[in-house]
């Protein structure tokens, strides 16, 4: 099992904002999931990767897909409180699921 985790590269977010921005899609996707669904990822190391995406439509597109696809998922908009304006969306998370399921969704695109 797996958890991909997209982020923008279009906003120019530093390290740090990126790190937390990871933080929060990938908590908040955990919680989309089912309760065997989120034992079994911890279970198994939780498994992440992180992947780039060039805008807010493609993070959009994705989650399309993941929604059809019945996996757990989550959008991230920023507060507003440093680098961005609020509500800027800044990362897509897509599991955690089966690594086939999670790569049906993000496998074409490049790491972070």
């Amino acid at each position: 099992m797996k958890q991909a985790i997209v982020a923008r590269t279009d906003l120019g977010m530093g390290q740090g904002k990126l790190a937390a921005q990871v933080a929060h899609a990938s908590l908040s996707a955990y919680e989309d999931a089912s309760q065997q669904t989120r034992r079994a990822w911890k279970g198994g190391g939780q498994k992440k990767v992180v992947l780039k995406a060039s805008g807010e439509s493609e993070l959009f597109e994705l989650a399309d897909a993941a929604e059809r696809a019945g996996l757990p998922h989550a959008i991230v908009r920023d507060a507003g409180h440093t680098q961005l304006d609020p509500g800027t969306v800044t990362t897509l998370a897509v599991g955690p699921a089966e690594d086939e399921a999670v790569d049906r969704i993000t496998g074409d695109l490049s790491l972070y």
